[in-house]
């Protein structure tokens, strides 16, 4: 212990010297002596050593839920899932997707091998193991590239794309009962990269195309009853939900659905002034009851469509433009050769008359969308997400449609009865431009904020050929954007590549948990940020393309990644990976107190009995 005249080091100057220490030093340092271990628990010295490790910019606060910069600092060191603990090989071809149940003790996988399966996370060696395997192949299926569970975890969607043409674009949907794992329906999906998705328990969103021009088209999407083969015949399956004009080549893809319930809760937010006045309207004596968030110490298409003669539908198909999907290389520009027979001239004279039309026969936006809706409300707004764009063929878009409570069932009128006759279109309720080739999105677990895989467009760029979008940058960036606000938040995180062309593009698939949110790239590695902090906390490595990720929504500190390299690969955090492998401990008495007292009790009586006092 250092010593000045033969008297210990003062508070003062052994925390000048910690602050010139590493971390590990610090708290290597701490199990010297009593005064050491106080100074190593500094809170001014854990405030330098976080900001200076982690390199975040002072002006960033401390995390809303944190009780204390050294338990912070923790966190963000021990509690990522960067720790390989075993690795997936039962898939024969690229992973393409990975989906957790909304409990965590199941998972699903998707692949070029054509199948979907199941996986167990709750064994009690805490690995994980493979339940069920579903081959597609019996349905003329190319390959498995999606799938979700219901919100009871009862049902799984499981989204796939046709063998077929080299051009072709057709996909399907299939729902799989978890009680016996048998085929409940399937239902058509055009163009396949519209993925599909829940509405609620028992409806599921798919769409269709319809070509109008040489780059004019409709989006029809639909929804559907689960349970299409039992009840057929006495209610009605599915229904009309949006029917929405394309322009330049572009098609409505990536549709998922957001229950907006909690925007005056949400788990975090981004805004670091709206941080702040919602802890000062909180009152400093309240959080200090409010419970902690982190604990560092313990564990169908339309029946004319289906009778298109197949020449028919192979020439539609070919006008399908280069699509964005999961790992899939899509057609390129010259799966566009028939635009080329026809002069710039005439397709621009298409775009005007389309545009025209849109603007003659397109139904208002609903009125209600920006309305606020009132706390007492209970359940907020459910809003329809999807990407589209008005440039060009690919996806710089994200359109927002509001779906009203009576849109929910396959019951009542079906699309176009509730308007006039002149309207054929649905509007978008809302438009956000990302100025680039949008290769992913993910909603946070309360939906409050989207999150956006995007490779940008140069700055200042001009699109004046729809047929030729700008080139796009390899680095992919990570936006969020907030649902309440409808608005983007913060600068985009960056640190994932991507390198494949812009007319050649796929899907990156994100995942979002309570305090991270991780993504694939085609660097070979997955990512992990810190949502609050907004810094990179780790790389995860593969062999190859890193086309998926998940975290398991009981705990973010597991998480799985998919790959080109045919593998799943299981991640922990070094806490729990350190709590695994630690020798189980002998049970201890409750309360080492009672049996203190009592022993010392007996030993006084002893004393007595034999005259000492």
């Amino acid at each position: 212990k250092w010593r000045i005249n033969g008297h210990a080091l003062p508070d003062s100057l052994v925390l000048e010297i910690f602050l010139r220490l590493p971390h590990d030093a610090v708290l290597r340092a701490g199990q010297t002596c009593r005064q050491w271990l106080a100074v190593s628990r500094d809170e001014f010295l854990w405030r330098e050593l976080f900001y200076s490790y982690y390199r975040i910019p002072r002006c960033v606060p401390r995390h809303p839920a944190a009780v204390s910069w050294y338990r912070e600092f923790k966190r963000l060191f021990d509690c990522i899932p960067c720790v390989e603990v075993q690795t997936l090989r039962e898939h024969s071809d690229q992973v393409l997707h990975l989906a957790f149940s909304h409990r965590g003790h199941r998972f699903s996988s998707c692949s070029k091998d054509c199948t979907v399966k199941l996986w167990d996370t709750e064994r009690p060696d805490g690995n994980i193991s493979l339940v069920h395997s579903s081959s597609m192949r019996q349905f003329n299926w190319g390959y498995t590239q999606f799938s979700q569970f219901n919100a009871d975890d009862s049902l799984l969607l499981v989204s796939g794309v046709y063998l077929g043409p080299h051009h072709s674009s057709s996909g399907e949907i299939a729902v799989i009962s978890l009680e016996n794992y048998t085929l409940l329906s399937r239902v058509r999906n055009k163009p396949y990269d519209v993925f599909g998705c829940w509405l609620n328990e028992t409806h599921l969103i798919s769409g269709n195309l319809h070509w109008i021009g040489n780059m004019t088209s409709c989006s029809v999407l639909w929804l559907n009853k689960a349970f299409q083969d039992i009840e057929s015949e006495n209610v009605n399956v599915v229904k009309r939900l949006f029917k929405i004009q394309n322009i330049n080549a572009s098609t409505i893809r990536t549709v998922m659905v957001a229950h907006c319930r909690r925007h005056d809760n949400p788990d975090l937010l981004l805004d670091y002034e709206a941080q702040s006045q919602a802890r000062r309207q909180k009152g400093l004596q309240q959080q200090q009851h409010q419970p902690l968030l982190f604990d560092l110490g313990t564990s169908g298409s339309e029946e004319e469509d289906e009778e298109e003669d197949e020449e028919d539908e192979r020439q539609r198909e070919a006008k399908s433009r280069s699509i964005t999907s999961a790992r899939i290389p899509q057609p390129t520009i010259s799966g566009l050769e028939h635009v080329l027979h026809v002069s710039w001239m005439e397709l621009g004279i298409e775009t005007q008359v389309a545009q025209m039309m849109g603007r003659l026969h397109t139904k208002a936006p609903d009125p209600s969308f920006n309305e606020p809706s009132e706390p007492s409300e209970g359940e907020d707004k459910t809003y329809l997400l999807f990407t589209t764009g008005s440039l060009t063929y690919s996806p710089h878009q994200i359109g927002i449609k509001l779906i009203k409570p009576d849109q929910m069932t396959t019951s009542g009128p079906v699309l176009g009865e509730e308007r006039s006759s002149e309207e054929f279109f649905d509007s978008l309720d809302h438009v956000i431009d990302i100025h680039g080739h949008i290769i992913g999105m993910g909603l946070s677990p309360d939906h409050r904020y989207l999150y956006v895989n995007s490779r940008a467009w140069p700055a200042g760029c001009v699109i004046s050929d729809p047929m030729a979008p700008p080139p796009i940058a390899e680095e992919i960036d990570l936006h969020v954007i907030d649902l309440k606000s409808l608005r983007e938040e913060r600068r985009s995180l960056r640190a994932h590549r991507a390198f494949t062309p812009n007319d050649e593009c796929f899907f990156i698939f994100l995942d979002v948990s309570r305090d991270f949110v991780a993504s694939g790239a085609e660097d070979k590695h997955g990512y992990i940020w810190d949502r609050h902090y907004n810094i990179c906390l780790a790389r995860l490595a593969h062999d190859d393309v890193v086309n998926s990720v998940a975290f398991s929504p009981a705990d973010q500190e597991l998480l799985l990644s998919a790959s080109d390299d045919s593998t799943i690969k299981v991640w922990r955090s070094p806490r729990m990976v350190r709590l695994a492998q630690a020798p189980a401990r002998p049970p201890r008495p409750r309360s080492l107190l009672p049996s203190w007292l009592s022993r010392n009790k007996n030993s006084s009586s002893a004393g007595s009995v034999n005259g000492k006092p």
